[in-house]
Formats: C-alpha cells, structure tokens, sequence
C-alpha cells in the first residue's frame, strides 16, 4: 500500500480549513496510508525585508528537510512547479508506486513559500495554477486532489 506523507509549515486554525483536511484524510485511509506533520511557521516582522524571509525561509527549510522520511519521492509545491491535469498527477502516482516509490511526501511551505534547498531535493516540483492561493487552502487542494488521483487509478466515477 502507498503511504502518502505531507510535510506542511504552519497550522491550520479556520474551522472550515480543519473540517475538510479531515474529511480528506478520512478518505484517503481506505487507499493509502496517510500521514500529515505541520511544522511551525518562522515567525517574522510585519514588514519583514527579503533578508528576514530568506532567513526564515531556511530556518524552515532545515526543518522540513530534517522531516523528510527516508526513499521515495519528494514533490514540493511551488507556484514555478509544473502544472500537471489531475489524470497526470494520477499517473504520476501509479507510475512512482510501479517503480517501488512506496512513499510519496509532498511539501507545501509557509506563507512565503518553500527555500531553494528544499525545491533542489524534490523529485518533482508542482504547481497548482500561476494564481497565489494560501497555503491553507493549498493543502486542503492538494489533499482533494490526491484523493482524485487514487479515484482516478481505480476508475470511479467521482472524476468527471
């Protein structure tokens, strides 16, 4: 069985954000194993210079790669990523699990975004859309898409 693991920076606080990553991840369980660890957000000036997000960024960075599990493949989100259509990221998935990429970790960064380091070490680098979405949002469209993807493999109706 897949294990799908998410490495995100920051907590989820708006109840609507918390009730339907858990509803994506209640029905992920039934197709993969399925693990979710929030890191904590650097915490910057209101106004804060490039300098202090690229420090943040990295202090980050270090973190989220400290978390990173061993072997399989790495997909951190970013705006520059590729974008892929749900049937691809679904056959991306097939095709990891068919060359024995047990586990699949996907990244999804602060406010700012993820640091140079981690982007280098991923596997594949994802785009939602070129629109900026927040990154609470993007995780629960990630994990939404995810669930598509495994519906997609078994061929259910659930996409259209």
């Amino acid at each position: 069985m897949l294990s799908i693991h998410i490495i995100c920076v920051g907590r989820l606080k708006e109840k609507f954000y918390i009730e339907a990553s858990a509803e994506y991840a209640k029905r992920l369980s039934g197709y993969c194993r399925f693990q979710l660890a929030e890191l904590p957000e650097e915490r910057l000036p209101e106004k804060p210079s490039q300098a202090q997000i690229e420090s943040g960024l990295a202090r980050e960075g270090a973190a989220i790669l400290q978390r990173l599990p061993k072997g399989g493949a790495v997909i951190a989100m970013c705006v520059e990523g590729k974008s892929l259509s749900s049937e691809a990221l679904s056959g991306r998935m097939a095709d990891w699990a068919g060359q024995g990429k047990s586990q699949l970790t996907f990244l999804i960064g602060s406010s700012y975004g993820l640091h140079t380091s981690v982007k280098e070490r991923a596997d594949l680098k994802l785009s939602m859309s070129p629109m900026t979405f927040p990154h609470h949002l993007a995780r629960v469209m990630l994990l939404e898409q995810i669930y598509r993807g495994f519906k997609i493999m078994e061929g259910s109706s659930y996409h259209k």
